[in-house]
């Protein structure tokens, strides 16, 4: 049996609609059993938007018993929604929402979580110190060694930085954290996807992969001495531009980027609608759209599902992985 906790998101963005979408092609039964956390007003907004295929119970606690091929809904609180807005309300509840699926599989961790999207604006105007789920997530669980991944049929991809400027990249890369980066992606690589030797392509930071230090050091005085330990499964560092225009990325199992955007506009023109966000290094297997709130077309029925449903299909993926490898 596989147990998954979904996250409401913004309740002001398409994140209900979502879950309820995915729920309908994947619902609960005596093997699959799901919880969704979110307020009892919204979820049931989100059914008289989308009719839902599946029996649901709402309760305002938790109990893991109840009947297998209900939805169990968890209801956190009533909330005013408003459409296409970043509110406090809402970065509040979806924070609340976030911090209860955490809860509840942070017990035994049997429990896979798959978060709808949130606002990191939002989160801001609640006054909630978290750039993203990745470093709540890691902070929660107290991992100090984790890594934010995107992963597809097409293309795996991993960051070495996250939610930080292109200023401070540079500065905040160095030997020791790359390879603390390396060690936890390998890992995953093995454990959660079952990959026995993977093999992991490094780009470089500057234009050129750095052009033996002429365009830049970094890559000749901290990338490169990095990869020492890792001969068998990193190489690189590569030219962005090159490696992803000449599908170098097609010969490795993961690409890792040095900051944000560098791999995430390849993996998004490729997986835009079919893209997971997963975050390596938990105790457990947490995923989620690679897209966000999508405020323009919230609550009009017409969102695509489609990375939901994919960051579902991951979840059920790594945590039976995870027992093989146990």
């Amino acid at each position: 049996m596989t147990k998954s906790i979904f996250t409401c998101g913004d309740i002001n963005g398409i994140g209900p609609e979502i879950v309820i979408k995915t729920l309908n092609k994947f619902p609960p039964n005596r093997n699959r059993k799901i919880i969704f956390i979110c307020p009892r007003n919204i979820f049931e907004e989100s059914i008289s938007l989308v009719k839902p295929k599946f029996d649901y119970t709402i309760s305002k606690s938790f109990t893991d018993s109840w009947e297998k091929d209900k939805l169990f809904v968890l209801d956190i609180g009533r909330v005013k929604k408003s459409i296409g807005k970043a509110t406090i309300s809402s970065g509040k509840t979806s924070y609340k929402a976030i911090l209860k699926a955490c809860e509840i599989a942070g017990t035994n961790f049997e429990y896979s979580i798959i978060t709808a999207p949130i606002s990191k604006t939002a989160f801001v105007k609640a006054k909630i110190n978290f750039p993203g789920h990745t470093e709540l997530f890691a902070d929660y669980f107290n991992s100090k060694n984790f890594a934010m991944m995107f992963v597809s049929n097409k293309m795996k991809a991993a960051l070495a930085t996250i939610h930080i400027p292109l200023k401070m990249v540079a500065n905040s890369i160095n030997i020791t954290m790359l390879r603390e980066k390396f060690d936890i992606i390998i890992e995953s690589l093995k454990n959660d996807f079952n990959i026995k030797y993977p093999k992991i392509g490094l780009l470089g930071l500057n234009p050129h992969a750095g052009e033996e230090g002429n365009i830049g050091i970094e890559e000749e005085k901290i990338i490169k001495p990095a990869l020492n330990k890792f001969s068998h499964h990193v190489f690189g560092p590569f030219v962005p531009d090159a490696y992803f225009g000449n599908q170098t990325y097609k010969k490795y199992d993961c690409t890792i980027g040095i900051y944000h955007d560098q791999v995430l506009i390849p993996f998004k023109l490729m997986n835009f609608n079919n893209g997971v966000n997963f975050t390596a290094g938990l105790p457990i297997a947490r995923t989620s759209p690679d897209h966000g709130t999508a405020f323009d077309i919230a609550w009009k029925g017409i969102a695509d599902s489609g990375s939901m449903i994919e960051a579902f299909k991951y979840a059920q993926f790594i945590q039976k992985n995870r027992r093989i490898h146990r």
